[in-house]
């Protein structure tokens, strides 16, 4: 396990980060604590969580994906750099989602204790909140940095745009400026190759993928487009409903078939294959994997010992060329 800067920062992450929206829904305790230890025996050292998990997240459910991760680091905080996020809906109350001052301060408040912690070493905006402005939200989160209750900032789902506004607003007055964003990317979405990384490279921003494996779709389990097996991503309430818009379609099942008909006569696994392309990306800090059970997490980790030739690196690209354009 390689260790990486995250963007401009001096702070070292875990080329790969555990995300653990699995926890408190598709996994219990016990299994959770499994996951924890497989990565961390592997050198995982960067944990990715949310107020808002588990998914699908739900008022009832909200939370209880964080007080499993801070259970699990009881005497071992010191070890992991721990990430969170706010902004999805928490409760039933007005103030109960966004990012407000109000629901930030509470929502820093609720994580901490959950997470058993002092601090949180990475707080990011789930997403953009369009009934909040900027300059409150990024004004919330100086606060907790001056506190010293949130040591960096970054952002999750947010547009290039939104990245570019919310830095000029923090050079501008003062404020803690979002150190890293969090965007969906894989070999069958790469729309931020046209803003977001460029924009990233030029103001020194880290960057953590997540859905390197697009949801399981990169794993090469589904063969066709029959109904998915139950307790999936694909199949999670609404986040099932949004997954299958994303990836459950005929162009998307040809291009993974593709790439398994290039990738198994070299002896190459898709999973590995996918996180590792994900890792040879410029400006890449880590990329965020997650499972269901622990040992779904070795052919993902195998990824840090993969390095991708230059004909393997065309077949990726040409599974993404392959893909209709709206």
């Amino acid at each position: 396990m390689k260790i990486r800067r995250l963007g401009g920062t001096g702070l070292k992450v875990s080329e790969i980060c555990l995300g653990t929206m699995t926890f408190g829904h598709q996994c219990d305790e016990a299994v959770s604590f499994a996951i924890l230890d497989r990565a961390a025996e592997r050198g995982v050292t960067f944990l990715d969580t949310a107020d808002a998990y588990p998914v699908p997240p739900t008022p009832e459910t909200a939370g209880r994906t964080e007080e499993i991760v801070g259970k699990w680091l009881a005497g071992k905080r010191d070890h992991f750099v721990l990430a969170t996020k706010c902004r999805i809906r928490v409760g039933h109350g007005a103030n109960d989602e966004g990012l407000s001052r109000l629901h930030i301060t509470k929502a820093v408040e609720d994580s901490l204790r959950r997470l058993r912690t002092d601090r949180i070493d990475l707080y990011q905006a789930h997403a953009p909140d369009p009934d909040t402005p900027l300059d409150e939200t990024l004004h919330a989160f100086d606060d907790l940095v001056r506190q010293g209750k949130v040591l960096y900032v970054g952002c999750s789902n947010y547009p290039a745009w939104q990245v570019a506004l919310s830095l000029g607003i923090s050079d501008r007055l003062g404020l803690a400026r979002f150190q890293c964003v969090q965007p969906r990317y894989n070999l069958l979405y790469r729309e931020i190759e046209s803003e977001l990384l460029p924009l990233c490279h030029d103001q020194g921003l880290g960057v953590i993928p997540y859905n390197p494996l697009a949801g399981g779709f990169l794993t090469g389990k589904y063969r066709s487009l029959d109904e998915p097996a139950p307790n999936t991503r694909f199949t999670l309430g609404k986040t099932g409903e949004l997954y299958r818009k994303r990836y459950w379609q005929q162009a998307q099942l040809e291009a993974v078939q593709q790439l398994q008909q290039f990738f198994e006569p070299r002896g190459r696994k898709l999973t590995t294959v996918a996180v590792a392309w994900v890792l040879a990306q410029p400006g890449i800090s880590a990329a965020i994997v997650g499972a269901s059970r622990p040992e779904q997490l070795d052919d993902s980790l195998g990824a840090v010992d993969l390095t991708l030739d230059e004909a393997e690196l065309s077949a990726c690209d040409e599974a993404w060329y392959s893909l209709p354009r709206a």
